[in-house]
């Protein structure tokens, strides 16, 4: 039976998801014996061999990867290079959900980034979702108490990155291939890690007792043979899972596609309930009450201004 692509799309989205999601479990639990970096270097090799070996083969071969626009690659590369890290530093001091939660501001850094360089007009109502989702950001952080953690602020930071990534995405995605989009971000990945290798590997900044940080700057060390497959299948995932996710975007409308990338709350609390036995308190279920919300509202509120096709969109 073939499926429709209003059936692929959120079916590619859901996949991709549920990946990400053992993704973040993995990195957290990798996160208190090895320096990120080296982590993701291993990760972007495995990747990067999953990508030569299995998808360009089936997407046209080494045409599939060319590019005449090899600065908007690596800039979008290098903006989910900044996202992962960020997250995952934040992922090593945070609790699963909370990390999570905060990441979702990114559907709110994306209607300000559309206005800021796509030209669009917001309207109040969007405007007010953000600011109800900024409410539920101000929950879970919980500033000025003594709650508050500066690790908090990592997956806000990744939400950015996150946001350039679907600007940038927008721009390319008539022109350049879902298979080209992964193997530019794998690259980046290995290129960048393994600067930091050499910048740091040796762990000469490795003094601090904070838990980010200490992930950041820890010295590179030759796993044990019990983690490697942890790593391996991080490659594996990472890779598979950019692939659904860009194949869910091209198949299927957004306003389909997007809602399903909010099953990562949902998932997050269950998996960090079952391997960290994390369980968030009334506070943080408030602040992520509101968050996911004002981000379907979002969400919602794109198609409803998509299906008008004007140039100026008034929300």
């Amino acid at each position: 039976m073939k499926l429709s692509p209003t059936t692929l799309g959120p079916l590619f989205a859901a996949i991709a998801v549920t990946l990400f999601s053992l993704n973040d479990v993995t990195m957290k639990f990798l996160s208190g014996g090895y320096a990120l970096h080296q982590i993701v270097l291993i990760r972007s090799i495995v990747g990067m061999a999953v990508v030569m070996l299995f998808m360009v083969p089936f997407q046209g071969g080494f045409a599939a990867i060319k590019t005449h626009r090899i600065g908007a690659q690596m800039a979008r590369a290098g903006m989910v290079f900044f996202a992962n890290m960020t997250f995952f530093l934040g992922l090593a001091a945070l609790p699963l959900a909370d990390a999570v939660a905060l990441f979702f501001v990114s559907p709110f850094v994306i209607t300000i980034f559309s206005v800021l360089f796509l030209g669009e007009t917001v309207g109040a109502r969007r405007w007010g979702a953000v600011a109800v989702g900024l409410i539920g950001v101000l929950i879970i952080l919980r500033p000025g108490t003594s709650a508050f953690q500066p690790a908090s602020l990592l997956p806000i930071a990744a939400a950015f990155g996150y946001g350039g990534l679907h600007i940038m995405t927008r721009y390319l995605r008539n022109t350049e291939t879902t298979v080209s989009m992964v193997f530019y971000i794998q690259l980046m990945f290995i290129l960048a890690t393994c600067a930091l290798g050499l910048l740091m590997g040796d762990g000469k900044f490795a003094t601090t007792d904070n838990a980010s940080l200490e992930f950041l700057f820890r010295p590179w060390v030759w796993p044990e043979p019990s983690d490697l497959p942890y790593i391996l299948v991080l490659g594996l995932f990472a890779s598979v899972g950019g692939y659904f996710i860009s194949l869910a975007y091209r198949m299927g409308e957004a306003a389909l596609v997007a809602p399903f990338e909010y099953l990562a709350l949902p998932l997050s609390i269950i998996l960090g309930m079952l391997f960290f036995d994390e369980w968030p308190d009334a506070v943080a279920w408030a602040g992520i009450a509101l968050i996911l919300a004002s981000g379907l509202y979002t969400v919602w509120r794109e198609h409803q201004l998509a299906k008008r096709q004007t140039p100026k969109r008034q929300g």
